[in-house]
């Protein structure tokens, strides 16, 4: 698998119950910030975590329960993380058959892993693994160009991108240096110095029409700088432009959803929000704004406000019906 944000905190998520099992009355946050290799505050995010995981069913006496004493934590219900994983049958063939797939994809970075515990479920399944016939797998576009990104990764060489800028309804080609691969929110990222824009890019490998492995090295300039994308993918540049809105009582999700500098309840919309976000992108905002059906307002900048009451306009005159106000 590919390193990263994501990718460690999984890991860490994994080890925390039973590091913390096997401490029995409890671990200092300090200790275990220590421990584990990152700061305090991201352990504290990491609990904060755990404590919604669990089984299925996410009811009482599901879920993953911890106990805080001042600064002192210990787990006082484990959810089964500790528990050996025993698979019935058609549970380890199953497991068998995508394995195998697995190992047939172009590019897999960790191919002796996979190899690894193929064999042990395999020799766990016994006689029932030999009898799994050969499977034909249709490999749909994204899981080829994650294969070929990681392909492009392990070797360290540059690519060659096909990609869908959607708030341009446009199909770009550009060269970019591969940096790192994220997967967040069920959705692999691509981070990469673009040649094209001359900046670190984030590419989603559903958008990515064609890529394709070139003959020469990736080579990220000295100022190309990876993301921590543990608090979301959009994580606008604090000095880019403010975007001011109202949102109705509908759409105060969008505070919860982006990042946004200030919100301020007002009466106009009854109920609604006054936000503040920041993007280089106006016309991201400006589909934002369209795909809220009229439950959005702009106040500011000027330039996207005339922008979206023209497109609204627009959209009257196509229906034959006059604008009001």
């Amino acid at each position: 698998m590919t390193s990263g944000g994501t990718t460690d905190r999984m890991t860490r998520l994994l080890a925390l119950v039973p590091y913390l099992t096997a401490r029995g009355d409890g671990v200092s946050l300090a200790e275990a910030a220590r421990d584990f290799g990152v700061p305090e505050r991201q352990l504290r995010k990491d609990l904060e975590l755990l404590w919604v995981c669990g089984l299925p069913g996410h009811g009482p006496g599901d879920l993953i329960d911890l106990s805080f004493e001042g600064d002192r934590v210990r787990v006082t219900f484990t959810a089964g993380m500790v528990r050996p994983l025993r698979l019935t049958t058609d549970e380890a063939v199953a497991l068998v058959v995508a394995l195998r797939t697995l190992l047939e994809l172009p590019g897999l970075a960790e191919r002796e892993a996979v190899s690894t515990a193929l064999a042990k479920v395999s020799a766990a399944a016994g006689h029932a693994a030999d009898r799994v016939t050969p499977v034909v797998v249709s490999v749909d576009a994204r899981e080829e160009a994650l294969a070929v990104v990681r392909d492009g990764l392990e070797r360290r060489r540059a690519l060659h991108l096909t990609y869908y800028v959607p708030t341009r309804d446009e199909r770009t080609e550009r060269t970019v240096d591969p940096m790192k691969l994220h997967y967040v929110d069920g959705k692999w990222y691509l981070e990469a110095w673009c040649r094209r824009a001359e900046g670190v890019r984030l590419f989603r490998l559903d958008r990515v029409d064609d890529v394709a492995v070139l003959d020469e090295p990736a080579a990220p300039p000295p100022q190309a700088h990876e993301r921590d994308v543990d608090n979301g993918i959009y994580q606008p540049d604090p000095g880019s432009p403010e975007v001011r809105l109202r949102l109705s009582r509908s759409a105060r999700w969008v505070a919860d959803y982006y990042p946004v500098d200030r919100v301020t309840p007002v009466d106009d919309p009854p109920g609604g929000l006054a936000v503040t976000v920041r993007t280089e992108d106006l016309a991201w905002a400006r589909r934002l704004v369209a795909s809220l059906g009229g439950e959005a307002l702009v106040d500011e900048p000027a330039e996207l406000a005339a922008q979206v009451a023209a497109e609204a306009r627009a959209a009257l005159a196509r229906y034959g019906v006059a604008p009001t106000g």
